[in-house]
């Protein structure tokens, strides 16, 4: 009876601490979610000097969003010019991905006029930081396998993995999927990385 006991008592305690755990990742995810600027802290990050470009502050720009970007848990980091003419825009997300805090980007996108200068890759170092900065684990996003050049970007460029819950990884569909999953960890990923199981995983703090 003792053992027995004993065995249910450290069940209990192993299901109590998994679940302490899962509630401090939402808690950040939360957290994380409520600020009114991520950039906030990082005031010098609200100008992009190089090449003449300026960079925006936060806002929505729901008319020229497809449905899932009107998500409430949407986040939109814009480029303007001085006159104030959308020249970039990156839709963020923080979330919940297979048990840990992540930044998920979902869209990059940059008038080609812009193109090649930079800008899509301090939008994309804004992320991170933004991602360091709230706790968060890691920053993913999706590419397309034949869209080289920002596969590469992010791979090369921006030194991106293939993340463990990509197709080619979880071996779910392997070659044959359009895409890859890929992610950047970061300080606080890097502390505490481990592996998790196959698939991509959905977040608890909707």
């Amino acid at each position: 009876m003792g053992r027995k006991s004993n065995r249910a008592k450290e069940k209990k305690q192993r299901r109590l601490e998994e679940r302490a755990a899962m509630d401090a990742v939402c808690a950040k995810v939360d957290a994380a979610n409520k600020l009114d600027d991520p950039l906030s802290a990082m005031p010098v990050f609200k100008k992009y000097d190089r090449n003449g470009y300026e960079q925006s502050e936060w806002g929505w720009k729901e008319r020229e969003k497809r449905e899932e970007m009107k998500d409430e848990r949407a986040w939109y980091l814009l480029a303007r010019d001085a006159d104030s003419t959308p020249l970039a825009f990156s839709h963020f997300r923080f979330d919940v991905e297979c048990g840990d805090e992540v930044l998920y980007c979902y869209e990059v996108q940059l008038e080609s006029k812009v193109r090649r200068k930079g800008l899509g890759k301090f939008l994309i170092q804004i992320l991170q930081l933004i991602a360091n900065s709230t706790q968060m684990k890691k920053v993913m996003l999706t590419v397309f396998k034949h869209n080289h050049g920002a596969y590469q970007f992010f791979r090369e460029a921006l030194q991106f993995e293939i993340d463990e819950t990509s197709p080619s990884m979880s071996g779910c569909c392997g070659e044959d999927c359009s895409y890859e999953i890929l992610s950047r960890r970061t300080k606080y990923g890097e502390a505490s990385g481990h592996a998790h199981g196959g698939g991509h995983c959905g977040g608890c703090c909707h």
